[in-house]
């Protein structure tokens, strides 16, 4: 039997569990987000409605749309139903809705605190399986001049080289910096390792009369800020 055959199209589900016309009689905001994924996907198999699949895809995310969006698309090929096309939906709407997060922040472009710093970078390494170090230009009125990636490392570490953080101040007039770099494992402690780069850093820049602002590290929902904790 073809494939298509096979699906349920949600058409032929009772009309109660249409998301559909859920949403046409009470708005989208009605929606769970089960049911606006199954809107995305559109079908599933025959054994289980678009609905099902994704409560069991979601469940297996603890119903956290965070940790869909770090998976890729050849893992979600591996539940039946989602195929390239439609895993390929699902990572498209999802980085829709981060880079709404993050046009809404930029718009701001004054970065007064460590949360307003955190809440800056959370869209560009949230999802991140790996560590990278990113760092934040900025003038003496805290609005930002530039965001710029200086390194990408493997799941621990990552290699950071002082000299191209100053060339980008240098560059392009910073006063000041934030240095940031995230931690995939979920644990906002600092390392040694952070500890000695941030101390680098730190020195680096006060010969360049440039000031470290701040140094964060960012987890999935938390973050440690070295000037918060009094280690700057």
């Amino acid at each position: 039997m073809k494939e298509q055959q096979r699906r349920i199209s949600i058409n032929h589900w009772a009309e109660a569990d249409r998301p559909r016309e859920k949403m046409a009689e009470k708005g989208i905001s009605a929606l769970t987000d089960v049911e606006l994924l199954a809107i995305l996907i559109g079908t599933g198999t025959k054994e289980e409605s678009a609905v099902e699949l994704m409560r069991r895809v979601l469940a297996d995310c603890n119903n956290n749309l965070n940790t869909l969006a770090k998976k890729e698309i050849e893992e979600l090929c591996n539940y039946k139903g989602l195929g390239h096309v439609k895993a390929g939906i699902i990572k498209v709407a999802l980085e829709l809705g981060k880079r709404r997060k993050m046009k809404e922040i930029e718009e701001r472009l004054r970065l007064g605190n460590s949360a307003e710093i955190y809440e800056y970078l959370l869209p560009r390494m949230q999802d991140l399986s790996h560590e990278e170090c990113w760092i934040i230009l900025l003038n003496n009125n805290l609005r930002v001049i530039d965001t710029v990636r200086i390194s990408v490392g493997g799941w621990n570490e990552t290699l950071v080289d002082v000299r191209m953080i100053l060339r980008e101040a240098l560059l392009k007039r910073a006063t000041l910096i934030v240095l940031s770099h995230n931690h995939p494992s979920g644990s906002i402690k600092p390392s040694p390792d952070d500890d000695q780069l941030t101390e680098r850093v730190k020195k680096a820049c006060e010969i360049m009369y440039v000031k470290l602002l701040d140094h964060i590290i960012v987890t999935d929902g938390a973050y440690f800020s070295y000037c918060d904790e009094g280690k700057l």
